[in-house]
């Protein structure tokens, strides 16, 4: 789908020719605004397989070595214990905004987004609609990032004399939430070397102005890295692309829970996609009078099977199957608990079981999910401010829905096979 061409837009414009006085200019891409994925890059000429799609000098990146540069440095270097590099790239964030028109990285900034929609920054009632496992993540999201706020908030009253402001306004809590943001669902992935004024935490973060507009698509093949002979960061397609279409890249094999809780997006028809099932849930079809469901569930978790269980679009998966085989086995059946783990087939009978319970399962996820889809569309009606975030945690949902359904089909073929 051709989108419409957002180079005339004064933002891009100033954009291009701050790239363009650090040693960037391109011919094959140009900003534009897509109705499916919102703001991306498209293709002015053909692309084939094999194809360079970007090459952005190192002196466009923003990296750790930008930051210890600016005035920010000889104030990290001192501050023990060292700050992460993480903090190290957020610090320079907020400080670049809060310099407006004096910051050297402005027609930068000027195109970030104000806001993101990653679970850090998702309202209450729309982080509630989420299902279960992504729910216990985006609350374990929020509480990293705050207790990155509070342990920063030293490092950040050190920074007093470079500002005329307090630093407890300029490096508030929403302001380290848009910067962790930036970074986490921006920056390209660059190794550097450890230096020791930062935390022993991995240095592997670059932010790189205007390839970071390339969106995500699951079945786009593309190959990049930095290239140390010509001191570019270098994008290379796979993938064949139409003249005036959108030009993708791809983020990694990761289903649509970590799209959402990493980049604050979903994918549709994602390949890689899940739908993953709560220890609660698996375990409210099994009868506390079991004796031995203490003893199962110790087994479980020490083999690491209550975690990743899932349904995906070829079914459940040889995981979840395997923790509820163990969990139907019989008291004369428990002594076999090594093989179930290993796949062996223990009993017909406890096939069928698992089967069967694996089936209700899924439908109850399908109605949960019906039921969760149904409040959503009321919410849209009554919270038009929560309308943009809804309709994501919905997507979410529909793509969930297609995932058991399909599920719930191919678990009836199989029953029907069995008996």
């Amino acid at each position: 789908m051709d989108g419409v061409n957002c180079s005339h837009k004064l933002e891009y414009i100033k954009l291009k020719k701050w790239l363009k006085d650090r040693g960037f200019e391109d011919k094959n891409l140009r900003p534009a605004q897509f109705w499916d994925t919102g703001r991306g890059l498209m293709a002015t000429k053909a692309l084939q397989a094999g194809d360079l799609i970007i090459s952005l000098p190192e002196k466009c990146l923003l990296t750790t070595g930008t930051v210890l540069s600016s005035c920010l440095g000889e104030y990290i270097m001192r501050w023990k214990p060292p700050v992460s590099p993480l903090i190290a790239l957020c610090t320079f964030l907020i400080a670049e905004k809060h310099a407006g028109e004096k910051s050297l990285w402005k027609p930068y900034l000027d195109v970030l987004p104000k806001t993101y929609t990653c679970p850090v920054f998702l309202e209450h009632d729309v982080v509630s609609l989420l299902p279960e496992p992504l729910r216990k993540k985006a609350e374990e999201q929020r509480a990293m990032v705050h207790e990155l706020y509070m342990s920063s908030k030293a490092f950040f009253s050190s920074l007093q004399p470079l500002f005329a402001e307090n630093t407890g306004t300029i490096f508030n809590y929403s302001a380290l939430e848009w910067a962790w943001c930036t970074v986490n669902t921006r920056t390209i992935y660059m190794k550097h070397s450890q230096r020791e004024c930062f935390s022993l935490e991995p240095d592997v973060y670059a932010l790189a102005p205007y390839l970071d507009l390339l969106n995500h698509r699951p079945n786009v093949q593309v190959k990049a890295a930095f290239n140390e002979q010509t001191r570019s960061y270098e994008i290379w397609t796979n993938s064949q692309c139409k003249k005036y279409e959108e030009v993708f890249i791809c983020y990694g094999p990761h289903d649509n829970q970590r799209l959402l809780l990493e980049y604050g997006f979903v994918a549709t028809d994602n390949p890689h996609s899940s739908v993953y099932i709560s220890s609660d849930t698996l375990l409210r079809y099994f009868p506390p009078l079991d004796k031995q469901r203490n003893a199962k569930l110790s087994i479980l978790k020490d083999h690491d099977f209550l975690e990743n269980l899932t349904f995906g679009w070829d079914g459940p998966s040889w995981r979840l199957l395997t923790a509820l085989k163990l969990l139907c086995l019989q008291a004369d059946e428990f002594t076999c608990w090594r093989r179930t783990l290993l796949g062996d087939l223990i009993s017909a009978r406890n096939e069928q079981q698992t089967l069967n319970i694996t089936a209700k399962i899924c439908h109850f996820l399908i109605e949960e999910t019906q039921h969760v889809l149904l409040q959503i569309s009321q919410l849209k009606r009554s919270k038009e401010n929560l309308k943009k975030n809804l309709a994501l945690v919905e997507a979410l949902r529909l793509e969930d829905l297609k995932i058991l359904q399909k599920s719930a089909e191919i678990l009836c073929n199989l029953n029907m096979a069995t008996t």
